[in-house]
């Protein structure tokens, strides 16, 4: 083979090869459906989300509820028909997504199931904390202040948001704890709806209405900050003590205030990491474990110090 030939051969396989190469796949997608992110832990969940995708390489779409339940099912029949690779749902009525999570699981996507805790169906996983053992930890922590504090007697409201079936577990947990103690009665349940401004006009007619009351416990952010904002309103913070579910800003400050005896956090951004991580590894038929459990703190003036930074920015 003379020169012009080898160097017209040697052209037209590389030119070849450039023709022939096996195009880069496209990055995975992975949706994550929020309650809403008007709350600081859903916000954080989804940072976490966000942090183990862009570590991926994957991409990751965020759908926010605004706490409707009928959205959040419109929103995996949407991700259905986009054949996305993986759904996470932190759900706000566990029962009314099972039919779309069943239609997604059928047409090959992974389901992750994040913080509500799903009931048993298609899923691969469910990450999240055991809210049962939360509530009772917090009964605990109560109950011992109750007994060294108010000579074992006291009254406790509750905010809850009774439409969420986690928050209700969170309720029943707590006051099924405290049955120990027949001299801590449940003077009240208001609705605070998972929304800040329903939660303080709820925690405001509770306060009203029970002038010797000694504790409100909340289920979650919005009613923590529902509370503190009503139990503030009305001068009764050196007579009422919040405890509940899940810090935030304000929730730091009244801790230091001593408004708030203590708090049940979570970990919502190792939640958002955990889910996402386990999607990529269904989505690439990795083994998945069915449990991840994540973990959770009772928060108080003793320890509060450790969280200020993480909240920080969002003052």
């Amino acid at each position: 083979m003379n020169k012009a030939l080898r160097i017209a051969f040697v052209s037209c396989t590389a030119l070849f090869g450039l023709v022939t190469r096996t195009p880069a796949a496209e990055p995975p997608t992975y949706a994550l459906i929020l309650i809403n992110q008007q709350a600081v832990f859903f916000n954080q969940m989804r940072s976490g989300a966000e942090d183990e995708a862009k570590k991926l390489g994957a991409k990751l779409v965020v759908f926010n509820a605004n706490d409707a339940s009928s959205t959040q099912v419109n929103a995996i029949d949407d991700y259905t028909q986009q054949k996305v690779d993986g759904i996470a749902i932190d759900a706000i009525d566990v029962n009314a997504v099972r039919g779309a999570l069943r239609n997604a699981s059928a047409a090959g996507i992974p389901v992750v199931g994040i913080d509500a805790v799903l009931p048993p169906g298609p899923q691969k996983a469910q990450v999240g904390v055991d809210n049962i053992v939360g509530a009772k930890q917090m009964a605990a922590y109560f109950l011992d202040y109750v007994s060294k504090n108010l000579h074992g007697t006291a009254h406790v409201g509750i905010v809850g948001a009774l439409s969420s079936v986690i928050q209700n577990t969170r309720q029943k947990g707590f006051t099924d704890a405290l049955t120990v103690n027949s001299k801590v009665t449940i003077a009240g349940v208001v609705d605070g709806q998972n929304t800040q401004d329903v939660a303080l006009s709820a925690a405001e007619n509770l306060l009203t209405a029970n002038p010797d009351l000694d504790a409100i416990y909340a289920t979650g952010e919005p009613a923590m900050l529902g509370a503190i904002a009503a139990v503030q309103a009305q001068g009764r913070a050196g007579k009422v003590k919040v405890i509940g579910w899940d810090l935030a800003p304000e929730v730091i400050r009244g801790i230091e205030r001593g408004v708030v005896l203590g708090v049940v956090q979570q970990d919502p951004a190792a939640m958002g990491r955990a889910a996402i991580a386990a999607l990529n590894d269904a989505h690439t038929s990795k083994p998945v474990q069915s449990v991840i459990a994540t973990p959770l703190t009772i928060v108080t003036k003793a320890n509060v110090g450790a969280y200020r930074s993480q909240f920080a920015a969002a003052k």
